[in-house]
């Protein structure tokens, strides 16, 4: 997500009339209409704006974790453009374009990027197009489930050199998978199909510090939506056995590198870790 979320090209009422098998439901709340909610889009409708302010009127906090997840997406790939010299990224779990996509932060560090976008849901398949504009890089989306990563490689191999360092994005979609074993199954197969000297990046909400927001997740979880499972950061840590981690670690998402004289920085501790690590 992003601070000017309104940016977002896309409105409600521009999506596809399920003729081509995106329809898209507005009776049940959706965690990527929700997001860009809390961060005052325009991508939503009644049902989430209204599980959004359920969510936060029990953990008020959410905010702060969205828009500090998006500004991480942003530090890291611009790491990994930069100082890191990776030229392709496979972001799984795309969610609603809107202003600096992965592509759109990347391309400023380095004009050849090449970037694969990957989700599953007909709300974002609908935004899709907005995904693939760019002057400089270059940009594909595919519609392919994570817990697919075969597809999903096959699919990444049209657009990327998998004999080449990639950059593997996932933000926010672990969590959507509630099996630790079939999740660090489903990153391991990913990340075996990376050469040396790719990455791993990982943002993912935990429930570690308030129990506000366990509570909040809990409901939203019987909603009805899409459930999410919060983990600890020791768990999410554990994504990056076998990969050198990038300083300083998995550590609340805001003191992540974070831009000089940031002082978002300073929030504390948050429900909310992210981490870089390098395939040796």
């Amino acid at each position: 997500m992003t601070d000017n979320p309104s940016a977002s090209p896309g409105v409600p009422g521009d999506e596809p009339d399920g003729t081509d098998g995106t329809a898209i439901d507005t009776t049940v709340p959706h965690s990527a209409r929700i997001w860009n909610y809390w961060l005052g889009g325009k991508d939503n409708y009644p049902v989430d704006r209204a599980a959004g302010d359920e969510y936060r009127a029990i953990y008020p906090e959410i905010v702060d974790v969205a828009r500090a997840s998006r500004r991480f997406l942003a530090r890291a790939v611009r790491f990994l453009a930069g100082e890191a010299g990776v030229r392709q990224f496979l972001d799984i779990g795309t969610g609603l374009p809107t202003v600096d996509n992965t592509h759109e932060v990347a391309e400023r560090v380095a004009p050849d990027i090449r970037v694969v976008y990957v989700d599953n849901d007909p709300v974002v398949l609908a935004h899709a197009r907005a995904l693939l504009t760019s002057t400089q890089a270059t940009t594909a989306y595919v519609d392919a489930d994570l817990h697919d990563p075969g597809r999903i490689l096959a699919a990444a191999a049209q657009t990327l050199d998998l004999t080449r360092p990639v950059a593997l994005m996932l933000l926010g979609i672990l969590g959507h998978i509630d099996g630790d074993d079939q999740a660090r199954a489903i990153v391991a197969r990913l990340l075996d199909a990376l050469p040396s000297g790719s990455y791993l990046v990982i943002c993912e909400g935990t429930n570690d510090h308030y129990q506000s927001g366990v509570e909040a997740q809990r409901l939203y979880n019987e909603s009805g939506a899409a459930p999410y499972r919060l983990r600890s950061a020791g768990q999410i840590a554990r994504f990056f056995d076998g990969l050198e981690l990038v300083e300083p670690g998995v550590v609340s998402c805001p003191r992540w590198r974070p831009d000089l004289g940031d002082r978002r920085a300073a929030l504390g501790e948050m429900d909310q870790v992210a981490g870089v690590g390098r395939k040796p």
